[in-house]
């Protein structure tokens, strides 16, 4: 496990990869562990919606490279993509999330109870519009998030945002209903050294009243 102490370089040495070296391999218990970190991300009322599908095998990569309106060669080299989707039910976890946050000792049994009773009514009667317009902030939180701890653990990483969103839950095996795809994330050990794309000056973006 190799881990990058320097939060300079975490934060400036982040490259987009298109090429990682294939026969570099993320074991799965470290792998894990960045989504673990990931999913410290802040998310609306703590629902965390993100769910992830990890590819790792060169049969699935064949079966959603079709998919990709680009980006080929990431599917082809990465060591894995990871597809993440917001869950359109996202107080499906409700009750676990609560008792979870009373068993961590952040919560009372009492306060638990009050806001299941709460968060129940509310999510009856948000839209579903309100819901995906949430999603879409949260798995941004959580997607920044990834790429950054990849980073720690030695690894690069690419965000993909061209594929068929209509087509890609079906063709992993989750409810298109529920489940909506938001990015895929290659990542593995870069084979190119990649560039630092230009940013524009605060001065340029920012206004102080």
């Amino acid at each position: 496990m190799s881990l990058t102490n320097s939060f300079d370089d975490i934060i400036h040495g982040r490259r987009t990869i298109r090429k990682y070296d294939n026969r570099k391999r993320i074991p799965r218990e470290e792998l894990a562990k960045i989504l673990t970190e990931a999913t410290s991300a802040p998310s609306s009322l703590n629902m965390q919606p993100w769910r992830f599908i990890v590819v790792e095998s060169t049969k699935t990569k064949e079966k959603i490279k079709p998919l990709l309106t680009a980006n080929h060669i990431q599917c082809d080299t990465s060591a894995a993509l990871i597809c993440l989707f917001g869950d359109l039910q996202p107080h499906s976890n409700l009750t676990k999330i609560m008792q979870g946050s009373v068993d961590y000792g952040t919560m009372t049994p009492d306060i638990r109870d009050q806001q299941i009773e709460k968060l129940t009514n509310y999510y009856q009667r948000v839209s579903q519009e309100q819901i995906k317009n949430t999603i879409l902030l949260d798995g941004g939180l959580v997607s920044m998030n990834l790429m950054l701890v990849a980073r720690k653990y030695g690894y690069d990483t690419c965000p993909i945002g061209g594929f068929e969103k209509e087509q890609l839950a079906a063709a992993l095996g989750l409810d298109s209903g529920r489940y909506l795809p938001l990015l895929i994330i290659s990542i593995g050990k870069a084979a190119e050294k990649g560039y630092q794309s230009y940013r524009l000056p605060v001065a340029d973006i920012t206004e102080w009243l």
